[in-house]
Formats: structure tokens, sequence, C-alpha cells
């Protein structure tokens, strides 16, 4: 079945970084667009980052200069290096499926559990 699964989240002081996975299975990967999202405690799901069929990338501003996401499309794998993390990067993590270039979370038509990523001191 189709699926997507994350992992590399974890624990780390402000100013680090961290690199995030997402094998996808069950669809031919390299034939979609694909997303990350974040939603922090009591707040709304946030769209974080895009990558074209072709490689293309954009990031929400909060991100911007910070973050970099990547696919080996070889391996089924979509990748987020977060580095400068601050606290307010705190949230649930997830990669999503969606049509090309959107940014309305609501649209994206699969999407993985999510990984745990906490900045905190």
């Amino acid at each position: 079945q189709v699926q997507l699964v994350e992992s590399g989240g974890g624990l780390v002081q402000p100013g680090g970084s961290l690199r995030l996975s997402c094998v996808a299975s069950g669809f031919t990967f390299s034939s979609y667009w694909m997303y990350w999202v974040r939603q922090a405690p009591g707040k709304g799901p946030e769209w974080v980052s895009t990558i074209g069929r072709g490689g293309s990338t954009f990031y929400a501003d909060s991100v911007k200069g910070r973050f970099s996401i990547s696919r080996d499309n070889a391996k089924n794998t979509l990748f987020l290096q977060m580095n400068s993390l601050k606290v307010e990067d705190t949230a649930l993590y997830y990669c999503a499926r969606g049509p090309p270039g959107v940014t309305d979370v609501q649209r994206y038509d699969v999407r993985g559990r999510g990984t745990q990523v906490t900045v905190s001191s």
C-alpha cells in the first residue's frame, strides 16, 4: 500500500542540526512533488518545504536559509536537512505527497505519521 515513513527526529540544542528522512513505498516516488509539513503543539499544520519532480525547491520564510530539502529517487527517499535549529522549530514533522506547487496542506493526499523534533537547552 501507499506509505510514507519518517525518521531522524530527536532532541537537539538550539543551534544544532538534524536530518530527517522519509521513505516512500507503494507508488512511483519520482513522479510526485513531495512536501515537509510540521505541527507544533496546540497549533495547526504548517507547510515547511517543497521539492518538485525535477528537484526545484521552495521554503517557508521561517526556515529559508536554514533548512534544505532533497530527494533520492533511486532510494525512494525524501530528506530535510535542518541547521541552526531554534526553539520555535519544535514540532512533529511529517512528509506528504501532493499536487504540484501547493502549500495548502489539506490538499496533500498521503502523509506519514511523523517524527518529533524538540529543540531545547
